[in-house]
């Protein structure tokens, strides 16, 4: 495995490449960072060159700025120079989570070129839906309760809605990669509450570009029906295209890599 750090305007992000073959980029979600996709980045590093990397602001991606609430767009414009960086010789599959399969329609919709096939996990599409004022209201309530009580108060009531766990704790019988990562995701929750959910969720996807494309959306098939799902279904009722189910739950892409990656072969296959 390679990695680099790549400056963009207002940061520096770090990022992975493993194997070799047609490009693929991975874009994780909200707290998550670049050691998230590891298994699953190994697996697909088998047929492909496989680019991970941790979001502007969180873990390992410094920001070289004041820090401020942040936009799908600019993140999408990120993940468009590391693509120009570090891929530029073909056009790569891309996938993402949450969050990043949000940033990753943003990169096909103002970067067609750059991307063969976008797969959308889940994303947080919130503004499709016919309630999406209450749930803009919820959400400046987590943001308040933030700046009363801490992250710990507010990540609970964010789950307890939307009905996905957030990260544990990183406990010490758990070996020092996956405490790392943990840590990290902890100290990640300061940057989504403040910065990323109150403005990620006014995210509304060009629907013509995603029709155009080669586009996928797919929920994770085990586990309760959550608010993403409702959100998968916004879209795909907005695109006009069915939802695939994939191995786990929201976060099946670490507990159920295996599957996930044959998944995702399956998906991309031309």
């Amino acid at each position: 495995m390679k990695t680099g750090m790549l400056a963009v305007p207002g940061a520096e992000i770090y990022y992975e490449v493993r194997g070799s073959g047609p490009p693929l980029l991975l874009i994780n979600g909200g707290d998550g960072d670049a050691a998230m996709f590891g298994p699953l980045a190994g697996l697909l590093a088998e047929g492909h060159t496989v680019i991970t990397y941790d979001l502007r602001g969180n873990s390992r991606s410094r920001l070289t700025g004041p820090p401020a609430p942040q936009w799908i767009e600019e993140h999408a414009h990120d993940a468009h120079l590391l693509l120009s960086a570090v891929a530029a010789e073909a056009p790569a599959y891309v996938f993402g989570t949450s969050y990043g399969g949000m940033i990753g329609m943003d990169v096909l919709a103002r970067h067609p070129g750059q991307v063969r096939a976008l797969v959308a996990h889940e994303p947080f599409v919130i503004d499709l839906l016919p309630d999406a004022d209450r749930w803009h209201a919820l959400f400046q309530e987590v943001y308040e309760l933030y700046e009363r009580e801490g992250a710990d108060p507010a990540m609970r009531r964010f789950s307890d809605a939307i009905g996905v766990d957030g990260p544990p704790e990183p406990a010490g019988s758990l070996p020092a990669p996956v405490r790392e990562m943990l840590a990290r995701l902890r100290a990640n929750l300061e940057t989504c509450l403040a910065y990323e959910l109150r403005t990620f969720v006014r995210f509304r996807p060009d629907v013509e570009a995603l029709r155009a494309a080669r586009f996928a959306l797919v929920v994770g098939g085990e586990g309760p029906t959550t608010l993403l799902h409702r959100t998968t279904q916004a879209l795909a009722e907005r695109v006009g295209t069915g939802i695939v189910e994939f191995p786990g739950g929201h976060v099946g892409f670490l507990s159920h890599a295996a599957g996930f990656a044959a998944a995702l072969r399956g998906a991309f296959a031309d």
